[in-house]
């Protein structure tokens, strides 16, 4: 009693197209699909707006990273700990 049949759908598209006529509902329809592909072309342009500033974002913070002192030091130490590492890896 809750959900509408097939029938029912039917009945109510019937209605829809005797009050809105047939070239109207092509025009909504065409009106519709036109505005749900402006909206998705706006989506993907914003997503690559995004991606390119957010690259940037992470280039400056990595040329800012290797500007401080103790990023080169910490670097220096993964060098080292991973020189050891290798060494250890291949002595039996």
């Amino acid at each position: 009693m809750g959900s509408f049949s097939v029938w029912h759908w039917l009945i109510v598209l019937l209605i829809v197209v005797l009050i809105f006529g047939t070239k109207k509902l092509k025009n909504i329809g065409s009106d519709l699909g036109g505005a749900v592909k402006g909206f998705k072309d706006g989506v993907a342009t914003a997503r690559r707006r995004q991606r390119r500033s957010g690259r940037a974002d992470a280039a400056g913070r990595h040329a800012e990273q290797r500007a401080r002192p103790e990023h080169r030091r910490r670097r220096g130490e993964d060098q080292v700990l991973s020189a050891c590492s290798r060494a250890a890896a291949r002595t039996p």
